[in-house]
């Protein structure tokens, strides 16, 4: 008992001393700053009738940039299309774009987001996910970010609104792990690719860098489902560096509405995450280690052992308060981490067994291509 509270003891102060060091380098984008950007905003688009009007006028509302937003619609079969061509008909910055056939060894977003490259006209490419709703200061900040920063590609986390249990559950996690397992100091610091992480919702970049990489016609990512990961990487391992800031107050996003869509949500990405082949052995041992044991070990322990698993019952859950409040998450959350990592690495070996089946998850009726796995 004494070996597994220390276990439990270390493994979940390692994550909770990392997130707030990191929590003090994650920041909000400068104010809007004085120069105007020109910024091409890029919105690939598949069945996305529900949310797409929404999105696209909170980008005609922007502020402080010169900026033309353009829709890929990839092969709806819902009244997407329509939707944009009307919004077009009375905003000339606004213009409707189809997506041709999908080639072999892409994944559909990343085909998309490379067509889009290629029809924007401005110096500074946005990519946007449909379900994104950004606020009027949002693209000149982003900007001004990026442009201070000096990073060739920046990423924001938008504030993840939760609805349904299992996205309360689950969705926070994103913040948690992000905080409390990548070291923002050597991220800054290094272009290691190891270092590279990002948010697929929005992703800004100047076009020369874009062109200079390959952008998503990167072998690494033209075929993935988590160009969170692998887009940033592709920059590092071309020698350019990425950040990350925190968005909370300039865009919200609603991933997923449904268990299933949480579910397969997150599987989808996985094996590009804590699921990937060489990491998932690892991901299980240090989150269930500091994250799980902790709660199951406090109804048994007594004396030092009880000490230390009580520790690390706190030390587990202080990031999860800390993000609920500075993050706008659901409490509820918080309050269940332990159940919520549980459910997280299901999913991550749900998704592991489903590859070695050789029945990779898909989304949105279509599946991760198999060239270049």
């Amino acid at each position: 008992m004494t070996v597994l509270a220390i276990v439990a003891f270390l493994f979940a102060l390692g994550p909770a001393t990392l997130y707030f060091r990191n929590t003090r380098l994650f920041r909000e984008p400068p104010e809007i700053p004085a120069e105007s950007f020109r910024i091409s905003v890029l919105i690939p688009a598949r069945n996305e009738e529900a949310g797409i009007a929404d999105c696209v006028e909170a980008v005609l509302a922007s502020r402080v940039v010169e900026l033309e937003c353009v829709v890929l619609d990839d092969h709806s079969d819902d009244r997407t299309a329509a939707i944009v061509q009307e919004m077009a008909r009375k905003d000339s910055r606004l213009r409707l774009e189809t997506a041709p056939p999908l080639p072999a060894g892409w994944s559909g977003k990343q085909h998309a987001c490379h067509c889009l490259a290629q029809l924007a006209t401005f110096p500074l490419l946005n990519f946007l996910d449909a379900d994104v709703r950004l606020a009027p200061d949002a693209l000149a900040r982003m900007a001004a970010f990026q442009h201070t920063s000096g990073a060739a590609i920046v990423s924001g986390f938008p504030r993840q609104e939760t609805g349904t249990f299992f996205e309360k559950l689950l969705i926070p996690l994103i913040h948690f792990l992000l905080l409390g397992f990548l070291p923002f100091k050597w991220m800054r610091r290094s272009t290691r690719p190891g270092f590279g992480a990002g948010c697929g919702q929005w992703f800004l970049t100047p076009r020369d860098a874009y062109d200079r990489v390959g952008g998503h016609a990167h072998l690494s990512v033209r075929n993935s489902f988590h160009d969170g990961v692998r887009l940033p990487r592709a920059y590092r391992a071309n020698g350019l560096m990425t950040d990350l800031c925190d968005v909370t107050a300039l865009a919200t996003c609603r991933m997923y509405r449904t268990a299933g869509q949480v579910w397969n949500g997150l599987a989808k990405n996985a094996r590009e995450g804590l699921a990937a082949p060489k990491l998932i052995l690892f991901s299980t041992l240090m989150l269930f280690c500091g994250q799980v044991l902790p709660f199951v070990l406090l109804p048994f322990a007594d004396g030092w052992p009880l000490v230390l698993a009580a520790a690390a019952c706190a030390f587990a859950l202080l990031p999860r308060v800390h993000g609920a409040i500075r993050f706008r998450q659901s409490g509820l959350g918080a309050t269940l981490h332990p159940l919520g990592v549980t459910a997280l690495l299901a999913i991550q070996w749900y998704a592991t067994v489903r590859a070695v089946l050789g029945r990779p998850v898909g989304w949105k009726g279509r599946t991760k291509p198999n060239a270049g796995d």
